[in-house]
């Protein structure tokens, strides 16, 4: 596989950082110390470089009704400037990817109308798959789907402190454009980059379990923001941060990773995301009929796995994909886990047997053949103070 670089590649090198391999991207892994910048972004603020992620626009008449269908949630009923989370399964309802759709202002074609606009945003290892899927589904719509992945960055700042960053950076007439911007809704917002004025969309959506904000940049000009975020922070404001920090900030914020909590072989209901699915929207959707079946049969409620919280009551962490033991039997199996830089405890989430799946339960981890224990909790572990 040939390894794809990020248009701010030749920053993090410049910052020393320690690159690792995800989805074929050779991204930062950390810069110094991972557990400094999780704290970071846990009390300042942190700067991430996510432009391995994908970006795939749906313009066209029908793009509400296509994406309807394409994807599990009721995407019709998104507001302009509003902003869902979604899943993209397959006919036997596996998952194929975890996503966001951003709707934007509808345009006017020269043909057909008042088009409708929206920016579909999977995962970095699923981009190609999931922009090949919804091209194919396309058919009988008259939607256009156009897969901008490869020209477009996107940096990501976390943080109790990220809005008082940004602003710096925002002419003080449209200050309010950032401070009225809604959880998981997006604007475009007039940014000084580099001593120009820079027109950007600004997403206030994030990864971290913190506030934040995620900004669609241009490739050619995502090394100026970069850059520029650097420069008007004052010391220990800003820390640029890696996927390590990531990884173990999503975890806490108990926020599933594609290929970790899930996949193609396991189902929405399992993974506790039930409610993403709109059974009842009106017409077909791609997947629908196994998804009802799953969850007439009592998919991740009565029947089957479900995944669970687990708090360590020990010093020792869990680690994917060892044994969830009950009595000293196989009940489960970890997806993700480490100890808590911000709780102080291992944390993990873990499939097991929905009948030793209510918080309180005690469990054990099979750790290298040593039972670690540890007991289910309600997600997330940790919630920001607001």
């Amino acid at each position: 596989m040939t390894e794809k670089y990020t248009a701010l590649y030749d920053e993090h090198k410049k910052l020393g950082a320690s690159f690792t391999d995800f989805g074929g991207w050779q991204m930062p892994l950390k810069y110094a110390s991972e557990l400094a910048e999780h704290h970071a972004v846990r009390n300042s603020a942190g700067l991430f470089d996510l432009s391995h992620m994908g970006e795939v626009w749906v313009t066209g008449p029908d793009a509400a009704a296509f994406l309807d269908y394409a994807l599990v949630g009721k995407i019709s009923a998104m507001a302009v400037g509003k902003a869902k989370y979604s899943l993209i399964c397959n006919e036997d309802g596996g998952i194929i990817d975890d996503l966001i759709t951003y709707r934007r202002p509808s345009v006017e074609g020269s043909a057909q109308g008042e088009m409708d606009v929206f920016l579909v945003v999977p995962n970095a290892g699923n981009a190609t798959v999931v922009a090949a899927a919804l091209q194919e589904r396309a058919a009988g719509f008259d939607v256009l789907v156009e897969d901008a992945s490869a020209r477009t960055s996107l940096i990501a700042v976390q943080g109790p402190k990220a809005q008082d960053l940004l602003l710096r950076l925002v002419p003080a007439a449209q200050h309010s454009l950032v401070t009225e911007l809604k959880y998981y809704a997006a604007v475009e917002v007039p940014f000084l980059v580099g001593g120009a004025g820079k027109e950007l969309l600004l997403a206030r959506t994030g990864y971290t379990g913190e506030d934040g904000f995620e900004i669609f940049v241009a490739n050619d000009d995502a090394p100026a923001l970069w850059q520029t975020l650097v420069a008007i922070a004052d010391d220990g404001e800003l820390t640029p941060a890696g996927l390590a920090s990531r990884d173990s900030l999503r975890l806490e914020a108990g926020m599933p990773l594609y290929g970790n909590e899930l996949s193609l072989q396991g189902d929405p209901f399992a993974a506790g995301l039930g409610a993403v699915v709109a059974l009842s929207k009106e017409g077909d959707f791609v997947g629908k009929a196994a998804l009802a079946s799953l969850k007439e049969a009592g998919a991740g409620s009565t029947s089957g796995r479900r995944l669970v919280g687990l708090k360590g009551r020990g010093r020792r962490a869990g680690r994917a994909h060892y044994p969830v033991l009950k009595d000293g039997a196989a009940v489960g199996e970890v997806t993700s886990g480490q100890p808590s830089p911000t709780l102080g405890y291992p944390i993990a989430m873990a499939y097991v047997d929905v009948e030793h799946s209510a918080p309180g339960t005690a469990l054990d981890i099979d750790l290298r053949g040593k039972a670690e224990p540890f007991e289910v909790v309600d997600l997330p572990f940790y919630k920001r103070t607001r």
